[in-house]
């Protein structure tokens, strides 16, 4: 690399885990006329910074370049693939075991753009319009589902498919969801219940008005609160709801590699 650094750019030791993912071929292949590295570098970039694709640096390759090869990576579950495994490394690397037996969910609006489409729908509660992205966390607030839906879509009819995303991520082994207020009712319940999950809601005793810390819920809010150090999740940006879910499977593939570089150096 001949630029300058910027501080979204990927460490040797991150790099070390991240490039088995990104690709099967060696880094000479002919083919490649852009040095995978820096292909990366931009996208961490772009989902650090939030900025349109033209407005790209020029010391990065191409925008259509690093844009292709984002989509590529996306519609093959190439950061899906690498959270879920980083996530069992740095639950065995914090003591616990590699698969969680308890999830999170949660969800929170994105205004919408022009870019947005079809998309976008009126969410009554929080007085907004866009999309709405549904989370399911472990413990330690690491990602394990995601689902996204217009605004108006309620948490309830979003519980089954969260929940059978999470057994798929958990090998079946998570045996309870903690919810909020949203997801109350049969239908949440049977729903999780089908997927072999206990749904558990938490409520805010008594009449306690403003910021309350919820016990077990504060993990997923806390993991939202981790996103938005990302700006291009600031919003909803994007034509296809399937390029949202991948903007976020990256954002926390970045924050969980970090995390595990930093817990295998104090191991050592």
């Amino acid at each position: 690399m001949t630029r300058r650094a910027y501080p979204s750019d990927v460490r040797d030791e991150e790099w070390a885990l991240v490039l088995p993912y990104l690709t099967r071929a060696p880094l000479e292949a002919p083919q490649r006329k852009y040095d995978l590295r820096e292909v990366f570098n931009a996208l961490r970039w772009m989902v650090r910074t939030g900025a349109q694709w033209d407005y790209l640096p020029h010391d990065f390759p191409p925008p259509h370049s690093v844009q292709a090869q984002a989509y590529r990576w996306m519609n093959r579950g190439v950061f899906e693939d690498l959270v879920h495994d980083l996530r069992m490394t740095l639950r065995r690397l914090q003591g616990k075991a590699p698969h969680p037996s308890a999830a999170i969910y949660d969800a929170r609006p994105l205004q919408s753009t022009p870019q947005r489409g079809e998309r976008a729908g009126y969410d009554g509660t929080k007085r907004r319009k866009g999309s709405k992205v549904h989370l399911a966390v472990e413990t330690l607030g690491h990602l394990l589902a995601l689902v996204v839906t217009a605004g108006n879509e309620q948490e309830t009819a979003q519980g089954g498919g969260l929940s059978q995303q999470v057994q798929e991520a958990t090998g079946g082994q998570a045996e309870a969801a903690f919810v909020d207020q949203g997801y109350t009712g049969e239908e949440a319940a049977q729903t999780a219940e089908a997927e072999g999950l206990a749904l558990c809601v938490v409520q805010v005793e008594g009449a306690k008005r403003g910021f309350v810390l919820l016990t077990k819920r504060w993990v997923v809010e806390r993991s939202f609160a981790w996103t938005s150090r990302f700006r291009r999740l600031a919003r909803d940006y994007e034509r296809l709801a399937e390029t949202l879910r991948g903007w976020h499977w990256l954002a926390f593939s970045i924050l969980m590699t970090a995390k595990t570089v930093e817990l295998l150096r104090t191991a050592s």
